[in-house]
This record gives structure tokens, sequence and C-alpha cells, in this order.
């Protein structure tokens, strides 16, 4: 595979930050060069709305501070190009959802993570591409399409957060904000071969608030510092979303990567339910070696958990039909089938089923609690599989079988039920040359110990990621 020159749309945060303060280039020249490309690839379907005009102007103002004064401490991402994924409100710029409900909607106010990125100078370069309501692992829509894998162009580039995923591999900007609640940021970093990191539930504000406490906001980037810079400016209590509040911004960018060879990584390739691909099984093996190698003692576990999908199923099933009470019968005929089909399931659930999957996402939680007591990292696969063809729809095969809606990725959405911090890092390529994620769960709160035995990996990995083959230069 050709290695491609790079273009600063590549370049990491801090890299950019050298490239300003030297005047290697300006952040409207990086701006120009992502929006090249961005057009040049557009058949990917990364984004929904890509604000050429707002991304400028915005580059332009960061452009004229640098030249002032430079980065400072109060503008961490000063002149920094990042994309935010279409669920989330950006005031004054679409936020369609992915729905032909929605496709016209402009927010008076930013999400709270959009307004801290705003504050420490953050460019918005667009809108990422995501499935009606994040409802699916898959990046389509009845607006634009599904998001295609850089990698291959006929297989998915995951979901929901799928533009993300290609955002991040593609290198419009160092950062791509995502969100995850069944996998949606882990799920497309696994697809697309770089970090996804979903930070602890209430870590960063979630705002409009997700009712049925699953969904996350986080990060796809290309590397683990990227992750952890970008998280740490969006963390912090917000009055609008109660679950926030866990932890504070300095804590976790300080801590991140210092110290945690001392941390005990359980390692495991099902948790008892499932058989991964044995590429991926093997890169999951393959990882822990290399753990042992550079000092982490690591312990098989032997996990025998019941699925709790059809916990999440229900839960999430009754949070989308509340929802859309009042309008559902107005706006089904615009939605996505399989979308309306899950409110519909939604619909027909009692509020003793509905209560009764709370109280077993309670039980899960200390299940999992007690399958890692004697460990401070898990290891498992992010995904059983690699990417999927774009045109499987929801009939995801894995063994041999057709899935039921997400239960095809059953290492991602039980650390939604759970709320613990989970970082998916590219690990290998399987046979096709498609990427292959593992995945670092932290104990709630812990999300310093997961970026930093992450950080480690990603230092002393023997497989380097490398660019896909459709970003080299000469291709453009």
């Amino acid at each position: 595979m050709t290695v491609p020159r790079v273009e600063p749309g590549f370049y990491s945060i801090s890299e950019l930050h050298n490239a300003y303060r030297t005047r290697e280039f300006t952040p409207s020249e990086v701006v120009d060069d992502i929006l090249r490309r961005a057009r040049a690839f557009e058949s990917l379907n990364t984004f929904i709305t890509l604000d050429e005009d707002g991304c400028r102007a915005q580059a332009e103002v960061a452009t004229r501070a640098l030249e002032r004064h430079g980065p400072t401490p109060e503008k961490p991402l000063l002149g920094i190009p990042v994309t935010v994924k279409d669920l989330i409100r950006t005031r004054g710029l679409r936020t369609t959802r992915g729905s032909l409900v929605t496709k016209d909607f402009v927010p008076y106010e930013d999400s709270p993570s959009v307004a801290r990125l705003r504050e420490a100078g953050a460019v918005i370069v667009g809108k990422t591409n995501t499935s009606e309501g994040g409802w699916k692992g898959d990046a389509a829509n009845q607006l634009v399409g599904p998001s295609l894998n850089p990698w291959a162009h006929e297989r998915s580039a995951g979901g929901s957060s799928g533009g993300a995923g290609v955002a991040a591999a593609m290198g419009f900007g160092p950062v791509a904000v995502g969100t995850d609640g069944a996998g949606s940021v882990r799920i497309p970093a696994a697809f697309c071969g770089v970090v996804g990191f979903k930070p602890t539930l209430g870590r960063i504000p979630y705002w409009p608030h997700s009712s049925d406490g699953l969904s996350h906001i986080g990060v796809l980037t290309r590397s683990v510092e990227d992750a952890a810079r970008s998280v740490a400016v969006m963390s912090g209590p917000d009055p609008r979303d109660r679950l926030s509040g866990i932890g504070d911004r300095v804590e976790l960018l300080t801590r991140s990567g210092a110290g945690t060879r001392s941390l005990r990584v359980g390692v495991t390739s099902s948790l008892g339910n499932v058989q991964p691909d044995a590429s991926v099984e093997s890169a999951l093996y393959d990882a822990a070696a290399l753990l042992r190698e550079i000092g982490y003692d690591t312990v098989e576990l032997d996990i025998d958990l019941p699925d709790p999908y059809r916990i999440l199923d229900t839960i999430w099933a009754g949070h989308e039909a509340a929802s859309h009470w009042e309008n559902f019968d107005e706006i089904a005929h615009l939605l996505d089938p399989g979308y309306a089909s899950l409110i519909r399931r939604g619909r027909k659930l009692g509020a003793g089923q509905l209560a009764r999957a709370h109280d077993l996402r309670h039980d899960y939680t200390m299940a999992v609690r007690t399958a890692t007591r004697d460990v401070d990292i898990l290891l498992t696969p992010t995904t059983p599989i690699t990417a999927f063809p774009s045109d499987q729809g929801e009939s995801v095969v894995v063994d041999g079988k057709v899935s039921e809606g997400l239960s095809w990725t059953p290492y991602t959405y039980p650390f939604n039920l759970t709320g613990q911090p989970a970082v998916s890092m590219p690990a290998a390529l399987d046979p096709r040359g498609l990427p292959i994620g593992i995945q670092f769960v932290g104990r709630f709160g812990d999300d310093h110990c997961v970026l930093g035995i992450a950080a480690d990996y990603e230092a002393n990995r023997a497989w380097k990621p490398v660019y896909p083959e459709l970003v080299n230069h000469s291709t453009y």
C-alpha cells in the first residue's frame, strides 16, 4: 500500500499548532486543503452539510488571532478543524439528524460540546453523516445514502457515526465528534482504522438530553493524544444534563498515558455469547502478547454473562417511542422503515416492561463489575467482524447467522448499559485488507486509565496504521 504525502488535514493537534507557530500553514490554508479533498471524495458521503463559507470565515478569524498572539492556553484548539456528527446541535448550521423530518432544522443554540469547541477556538468544518436518529450501526439514511468505507468502497463505514469515521480516516481534520449509544463511535472507528473514544457516561454533557441514558458524546481521531485533548475541552458539568459532572477537564488530559503499566488487564474474546472471526481473535491475542512484552500483567478472563441485547433494545425502543409520541402517525411515512419499526415496537411496550428493563440494566452493570473486579482494564475485540458490505442494510451476518438489530456488535453495547469508558484502537488488517479494532474498557470514571493504556499500546504496536489507498494524493 502506498503511503501518501501528508496533507495538513492529517496533522495532529500538536502538529498543527507547531505548523501555525512556524508559519508552515495558516488555519485558512488547512481548511482550504480539507475542503478541496472533501469535494474530491464527495462520493464517500462523509458529510450531510459541508459548511464551506462558515468554516472559511472561522479559519480567517483564527488566522488573524494566531498572527497577533499565537496559540494560548485559553484557546487550546485555536484554528483546529473539527467535524461534528449531524445528531449534535450546531448554532446557525443545519442539524438534520439524518432525517427527512428535520432536514431543514437550524438550531438557535449549540450543544454544550460544540459550544466548548468553539470557545476553544476550533473551526467547525461541517456535519457528518449518520443513520436517522443514530438508530443503527451503519451511517445510511434517506437524505444522502450510506457513508462508504475509505478502505473498500463497497463496504460500510460503520455507524451510526459513520461519517465521522470517514472524516478521521480521510484527514478531514484531527477530530471528528460523534455520539455512541450502542457502539456508534467505536464501530466506525474499528471499520475505518482510527481511534474511537467513548468517555464515561456524563463526562461530556449531552443536550438535548439522552432520555434513555445510553448515549455518550465521543470522538474519532487518528491518535489517542488527539482524543484526550478534544475530550478534555468538551468535558465538565452542564446544568442541562443531570448526568454530567464526571471528573474535570484538566485531569483527563494530564493523567492520560501516565503510569499505566501497573494496571492489570483482563483479556476475553467472548462476553459469553459470541465467537469473533479468526482474524479478529488473532489480532486481540497479538495485542495481549504485546502488552505483556512491555510490562503489563494480563490474565485470561472466562466471562459468561447473558446477552443484554434485549435490555438495550427495550430501553432504546421505549424512549424513541416517547420522543415521537405526539407526532408519530404524521411523520411515519418520512422515516427510515427500520427506524419506524423500532418506534412502533416501543409504542407497544407497557410501563412495567420498560421499568423492568431499567432494573435489569442495573443488575447487568453489577454483574459486569463482579466479573471484572480483579482487573483494571478489560481488553476485547471492538466488533466480531470487519466492515460488512454497504448493501447489507440491517441484515448483518456474524458467525454464519443473520443478526437481529444491533445484536451483531455484542462487545460495544454492554458498555453503554454500564456507562463505562471504552476506546477502540486500530490493531491489524484482516486478509481482505480491512481494519480490525480492539477495545480497552475501564472502570466507571477511570477514563485516564483507558487512554493511558491505549496510548502505550499505540506507541508500541508492531502494526502501524497507514492511510487508506484512496487518500494518496495522486488520485485527485
